[in-house]
């Protein structure tokens, strides 16, 4: 059977990370992913985080990295250089504690600076450094339609691919999808609904998602990965405990599972 994974997410409002993580193992889970933003206000970096899941024998499957001033990566100035270099420095510290993926954006926010050969020379840069450490990187879909086309297009090593966003996907375009170009190449997913009013992680059925028609195209694309679920605990589900929330999220998990077994 096919896995079940969801985010160590620091965006949970009003409780700790140490909570969300003993909700994650409660609730069944035993594969997640982790934020890996550098942020220094969080009360347990990132690392006492990963050595937290490390206890509780959670599979830690990929990290997604930040994305703070990524739009620089396509303007030739200093600042998107340097951004080479975190994100560097970001997959040497992953693969010293044995997390196989990154999850990188692209752009952030609604405008972006055209595509062009500046960033993708960088980016050749970060993806080839993590080919030599045996790493792959997954660039997600965001909230800009091209980014994706061109970078792939581009960089033809197999360890480059996407990680599906399904959220981003409906709210930001519209359920429009090329998913046969990316046949082969869908490394990750984010798997959580919304009502197109906003991307608001909601829990898969919660919102408009088909998602007879969302498993159905990734099972074409020949994903067989986990079924990786990127939840957050706010809004009217607070009016239930973490540990429900996140055993209501195994069982919606459980229902994605059986749509692409079918």
């Amino acid at each position: 059977m096919r896995e079940l994974a969801v985010a160590i997410q620091n965006e949970n409002d009003k409780v700790s990370i140490i909570e969300t993580i003993n909700s994650i193992n409660n609730a069944g889970f035993k594969n997640v992913f982790v934020q890996w933003y550098d942020d220094d206000n969080w009360d347990y970096s990132q690392e006492k985080q990963i050595e937290m899941c490390k206890k509780l024998g959670f599979n830690i499957i990929f990290a997604h990295l930040g994305y703070q001033n990524i739009n620089s990566i396509w303007i030739e100035d200093i600042e998107g250089d340097d951004l080479v270099e975190r994100y560097k420095n970001d997959i040497r510290n992953c693969k010293q504690y044995s997390i196989p993926m990154v999850v990188m954006h692209l752009t952030s926010k609604k405008v972006a600076p055209k595509y062009n050969k500046i960033g993708l020379n960088r980016i050749k840069k970060i993806t080839e450094y993590a080919k030599k450490l045996d790493m792959k990187v997954a660039f997600e879909n965001t909230k800009i339609k091209g980014y994706l086309e061109y970078i792939l297009e581009n960089i033809k090593d197999d360890n480059v691919g996407i990680c599906f966003d399904a959220g981003h996907y409906h709210v930001h375009f519209n359920d429009k999808f090329n998913f046969e170009l990316f046949k082969n190449r869908i490394f990750a997913v984010h798997l959580h609904d919304n009502d197109k009013s906003d991307d608001l992680h909601l829990l898969p059925f919660d919102g408009t998602i088909d998602w007879r028609y969302v498993m159905n195209k990734l099972k074409e694309c020949n994903y067989n990965g986990p079924i990786t679920m990127e939840l957050c605990y706010r809004y009217d589900y607070q009016k239930m405990s973490l540990e429900e929330f996140y055993k209501v999220g195994y069982e919606r998990g459980i229902r994605l599972l059986e749509i692409s077994e079918r």
